[in-house]
């Protein structure tokens, strides 16, 4: 498979007829060798769009998916310790982030390589709550995958199932609130299925960080890639 950077346009969201035109977003585009598959978004935590996250893009696409990862910052600038991080995220300019997870969704819809009607979200911690959003705002989306981290929103709004990743002893979740969020999709009659990772920190996912644990890492990608290839269907 090949990855690049790539510039798109952002698209409108609709809730906000008062925001600035959309402008140009960029992303990182991953597509498969020598073949076509499911669209997927991949919406990165708030370290920005880092190696790690260009790294899933990658080997989502050497297992037959189309990705695009957009750059939820714009700047093409990412960060290592959380004190950046947290600072980033809190100046995050949400409505142009939106346009870009918009425009993404437009973008892979559009590649000649995405095959099959239906595509997937795939957001990690800070990008949990855009990719799905995204499943509230464009019914093609046919999977969500949340790692780390729920999001909120009107699930009726959304016809697509919804895979969680998540740790017990995590200190930057509520596991009251990922209880509720659990219960409000099953609510709404959408798919919903959760796994634990005890004794797991936040970020357990990112080989690049010091939380990472590969047994965890690795069964949570088995999962992943068996959903979306259940629920997307699969280039490979």
């Amino acid at each position: 498979m090949t990855g690049a950077m790539i510039d798109f346009p952002g698209a409108p969201n609709p809730a906000r007829p008062d925001a600035p035109a959309p402008g140009t977003a960029t992303g990182y585009l991953a597509v498969p060798d020598g073949g076509s598959g499911p669209g997927i978004v991949l919406t990165h935590a708030w370290w920005g769009l880092n190696p790690t996250f260009r790294g899933v893009a990658d080997r989502l696409a050497a297992n037959g998916f189309v990705v695009l990862a957009p750059d939820l910052y714009g700047d093409g600038r990412f960060v290592t310790t959380i004190e950046e991080a947290d600072a980033r995220s809190n100046a995050l300019d949400w409505v142009r982030a939106e346009q870009a997870v918009l425009g993404a969704a437009d973008r892979v819809g559009a590649e000649p390589a995405v095959a099959v009607g239906k595509i997937g979200t795939i957001g990690f911690s800070l990008g949990s709550g855009p990719a799905l959003w995204l499943s509230h705002q464009r019914l093609e989306v046919g999977a969500v995958v949340l790692v780390y981290s729920p999001g909120e929103g009107d699930y009726a709004a959304s016809r697509a199932p919804v895979q969680l990743h998540y740790s017990p002893q995590d200190a930057y979740e509520d596991m009251g609130y990922v209880e509720a969020f659990g219960r409000a999709v099953r609510e709404a009659g959408r798919g919903f299925e959760a796994y634990e990772y005890p004794g797991r920190a936040h970020w357990f996912f990112e080989p690049d960080r010091p939380e990472y644990d590969a047994v965890a890492a690795e069964s949570a990608w088995e999962r992943i890639l068996a959903f979306f290839g259940r629920e997307l269907g699969s280039g490979t």
